[in-house]
């Protein structure tokens, strides 16, 4: 009865008063858990970044059962305070639909070192029917990490192999991998043969030489696709796992993600997937997708570019491509997102905005770089019907952050919220932080 009666006092200040800071929006969320799923709250002023494109300067955002009901700029309706149940002023800060990572081991893996803790790879060549979905451990402490930048929603892939198997998107808070999951086995990856490669290691790479099995393994590959549309078309009934795995690829309930990154084996892997009668591809890391962004235009292909933070892939290459790509894709009307696979890759999906943060200071318009990290990427994990954007009717799966979130030094994410549900931002770095500061006597940030 104290807790009903204090909630109650809290909600009638924040009503009545208008005014807020800090302490008494901490203080309304700090319950949202117990109240705010069945209640009306409005956020006004904030600068919304849609993820569709646009921005609104002052919004006015409202959240309904976990939904977002009113999305609307608040310079040009007149709010009426009594439609709400609670009114939190968010004034100079920044709002984002949830950030969603791509083609990561994130949950399903923990400590490197520790082999136990690497759930993410099989053995074998072909493997589709391996699920990324039944290894995923929601409760990875690396988690906390990474929704505390704003990626709040991940597609979780597995590795190895010639076709590596089946991914899922998940978000980021829950129990077990059955409350977490979004959209279970949204694809198959595929690993594409290489053309090319380097030869030495990485403290004395030697020449780059064209594969000479290149031929031999893209032919292996079409054979198994050829029997796989086979069972397809055959409207088989045999318990056969692989083959039953593969049947969305044609039907158009899975997409495929095609990993391959020079020009020759993403034309390649382009014209195969068309010839095998793949209703939706995608390809993944497209280091060279610049040099062909007229042809994936042309045949409607999205990519998911590699981390921006890396090296040219050649002597060559300008040591700014890998900056610039993201921009040169974007003038030619091809749709991308962002990953950031390759080392170090789960714990590494935090530095995700920041990837997309430097695609801006290289050319990307700063709204569609969040719209890469939103929409668009929502879109080619096929989601975008309940999340992706800020919008009326859509999932209310997002995060209000003081300063820029794509910038290091501005991203300070204070709340987020997955389907209008507040979760917790702490995580094992910033209790260590405290730890230590409190320690040495420093000011506790």
């Amino acid at each position: 009865t104290t807790i009903v009666t204090l909630l109650k006092t809290v909600n009638m200040i924040i009503i009545n008063t208008k005014k807020y800071n800090m302490k008494h929006i901490l203080l309304t969320l700090l319950f949202t858990p117990l109240i705010g799923f069945g209640q009306n709250i409005l956020y006004l002023g904030g600068k919304a970044h849609l993820g569709n494109g646009e921005l609104i300067d002052v919004s006015a955002i409202s959240v309904n059962n976990g939904k977002f009901e009113m999305v609307a700029n608040a310079k040009t309706i007149r709010i009426n305070p009594q439609a709400f149940d609670t009114i939190i002023h968010i004034y100079d800060q920044h709002v984002y639909p949830a950030f969603i990572a791509t083609n990561t081991t994130l949950g399903i893996t923990e400590i490197s070192a520790v082999r136990a803790t690497n759930d993410y790879r099989e053995t074998g060549t072909f493997k589709p029917h391996v699920r990324s979905l039944i290894a995923y451990n929601a409760e990875s402490v690396i988690i906390p990490t990474i929704r505390s930048n704003g990626v709040l929603l991940a597609q979780i892939a597995p590795q190895g192999g010639s076709i590596t198997g089946s991914s899922s998107v998940m978000k980021l808070d829950g129990w077990n991998w059955q409350d977490a999951v979004i959209k279970a086995d949204d694809g198959i990856h595929l690993n594409w043969p290489r053309y090319f490669v380097q030869t030495g290691w990485w403290a004395e790479p030697g020449d780059i030489k064209k594969t000479e099995e290149y031929d031999i393994q893209c032919q292996e590959m079409e054979d198994y696709f050829i029997r796989s549309k086979s069972f397809y078309e055959s409207k088989s009934t045999v318990n056969d796992l692989p083959m039953m795995a593969m049947q969305g690829l044609f039907s158009g309930e899975k997409r495929l993600y095609i990993h391959a990154n020079l020009q020759r084996e993403m034309t390649d892997a382009i014209l195969f997937a068309k010839k095998m009668g793949v209703k939706h591809m995608v390809i993944v890391g497209a280091q060279e997708a610049h040099k062909m962004s007229a042809f994936l235009k042309e045949n409607n292909i999205a990519v998911i570019l590699d981390r921006i933070h890396r090296l040219p892939a050649t002597e060559s290459t300008g040591v700014d491509v890998p900056y610039k790509q993201a921009a040169i894709l974007h003038e030619a009307g091809v749709k991308f997102a962002f990953c950031y696979q390759g080392d170090m890759e789960a714990m590494g999906q935090r530095n995700l905005p920041f990837s997309a943060g430097t695609a801006v200071a290289h050319g990307l318009p700063y709204e569609e770089a969040v719209k890469a990290l939103t929409l668009n990427t929502a879109e080619i994990l096929g989601i975008d019907e309940h999340t992706g954007q800020i919008k009326s009717g859509m999932d209310a799966t997002f995060f209000i952050s003081k300063g820029d979130a794509l910038d290091m030094i501005g991203n300070d994410v204070k709340f987020a919220f997955i389907k209008g549900q507040a979760i917790d931002l702490d995580n094992k770095q910033k209790i260590l932080n405290r730890k230590y500061r409190k320690k040495y006597g420093l000011e506790i940030k």
